[in-house]
């Protein structure tokens, strides 16, 4: 290309195609309202080979964390049904409901965060929909239909054996792939050992579970299949999001229009800024690398996700003509319009400080929560009674054992320190490591001491060691007194 006269616009036969008409043949949307399919070019360049990198590390993590367990508990686990959650091997229940909303609500502050400062760097680099379809089954399409002339050749072609074949094996590919992303998200609900038992006991001995994962399974091949782009220019609210999050300062994937208008085709041995000409040399790389059929030359818009491929088609095409990388790449519209070097802005600096202030502020979250939750309720319809000078009420104490180790507690009245505790087994009670124990105690006042018919108490809940690992506030009812 370093001997370029001339770059054409190709369509899929050969023929010079008019730009403007090129621009809509890959857009996604015809004038009329109907869909187009876009055929991105397969990418390459150094922000491509960044981004295989980061999707092969994320997707091997989806594909071993069901296996990893921490002190025999899961890495990672939300079952819904069962209400059990691990998070780092650390068990959660639906008492720790606030700490996952409070988490939940940090990690969405964290997005629009992230996303004022970095732009949609989420979208093209991070998103699932994104890994999948780019780095699974688009890299499964080229190897099967090849690049995108190969792939427009065979829509246009008639039903013949290639066609059938080719079609017939990537949709296979695709279900038998669906299938595997599904199971490994099944994992993330119950679990692999419960998978791996519903699986072999066949769909007849779990027929919902069964339902549900065709129903997902299809879900996914239709996604990957067919839907593609419109999750991320539809349906997906992010993109409409960053909209009004970003501004002027955030950083996206921009086209350098100062420097590359007025565009115009490449003239070996020309003088183009003499000519009046920018650096864009119009030849459509850009949009036919694009994987949301956009042309980024167009200025920011939503269907951009960020991905990269325009920029490496583009230092591509500009290193082979001689001129200078960077006309399209990571900038922020200021930069552009005032053609000012990147910098790292005081603005920048407080929202990446803030972020971690929101990491620190989840995993403060995650440590800070008790060892173990302890209650004490009365069962109902009881009441009190009297022996020997002593007012007694019974209590069910219920703990539930938040850690990873087996802990053996003991009960005492914290206020009024003077009560005395009655246990219906041993007074050392054993709670296993994320189980639950049940049991009965009795609390004991001398009757001069009760002034109240009705008065609060404090239990604590003490490991061997002594250290206060719970406490709760009930009642204790005594006789009424009249007061005078």
């Amino acid at each position: 290309m370093s001997d370029i006269e001339d770059i054409e616009v190709r369509g899929g036969q050969g023929q010079v195609l008019d730009p403007e008409t090129y621009r809509d043949s890959i857009g996604t949307m015809e004038q009329s309202g109907k869909r187009k399919w876009v055929f991105p070019r397969k990418p390459k360049g150094k922000y491509t080979n960044y981004r295989n990198i980061v999707s092969y590390l994320l997707l091997i993590i989806y594909f071993t964390l069901p296996f990893i367990k921490i002190n025999g508990n899961p890495l990672l686990m939300f079952n819904v049904i069962d209400r059990e959650f691990f998070i780092f091997g650390q068990p959660f229940y639906p008492q720790d409901f606030f700490i996952l909303t409070l988490g939940a609500i940090a990690s969405l502050i964290f997005i629009i965060v992230f996303t004022i400062a970095f732009g949609r760097i989420f979208c093209g680099w991070i998103c699932p929909q994104t890994i999948f379809m780019e780095s699974i089954f688009r890299k499964i399409e080229y190897m099967i239909e090849g690049d995108r002339n190969k792939q427009m050749k065979l829509d246009r072609q008639e039903w013949n054996s290639e066609k059938i074949w080719k079609r017939s094996l990537k949709w296979t590919i695709y279900v038998i792939i669906s299938l595997i992303i599904t199971h490994f998200m099944f994992m993330y609900i119950v679990g692999y050992e419960e998978v791996f038992k519903i699986v072999g006991e066949g769909p007849f001995a779990h027929p919902t579970n069964f339902i549900v994962m065709i129903l997902l399974t299809a879900a996914f091949y239709f996604v990957f299949a067919w839907f593609r782009e419109q999750v991320c220019t539809l349906v997906c609210p992010y993109g409409r999001l960053q909209g009004v999050l970003i501004d002027k300062d955030t950083i996206n994937v921009f086209y350098d229009f100062k420097r590359g208008e007025n565009r115009a085709k490449w003239r070996k041995g020309e003088d183009r800024k003499a000519a009046g000409k920018g650096d864009c040399i119009d030849c459509h790389q850009c949009v036919v690398v694009c994987p949301t059929g956009i042309d980024i030359r167009d200025g920011q818009q939503l269907e951009c996700i960020n991905c990269t491929a325009c920029i490496d088609a583009c230092d591509e095409v500009m290193e082979k003509v001689g001129l200078p990388k960077g006309l399209i790449r990571y900038a922020s519209e200021n930069e552009i319009e005032k053609e000012t070097q990147f910098k790292f802005t005081g603005r920048m600096k407080g929202f990446s400080i803030f972020l971690l202030f929101l990491v620190g502020f989840l995993g403060y979250l995650l440590y800070s929560r008790g060892e173990m939750e302890a209650k004490f309720i009365k069962p109902a319809g009881s009441t009190f009674f009297v022996r020997d000078g002593k007012i007694t009420n019974t209590y069910n104490y219920t703990f539930l054992n938040k850690t990873n180790e087996k802990k053996i507690v003991t009960i005492k009245v914290i206020d009024p320190a003077h009560g005395e505790i009655t246990y219906s087994a041993s007074s050392k009670i054993q709670v296993d490591r994320d189980k639950i124990s049940k049991g009965t105690i009795n609390i004991s006042f001398p009757e001069n001491d009760m002034k109240l018919s009705k008065q609060n108490i404090t239990i604590g809940v003490y490991d061997m060691k002594g250290k206060l690992i719970d406490s709760y506030q009930t009642y204790f009812e005594g006789p009424f007194k009249l007061q005078f």
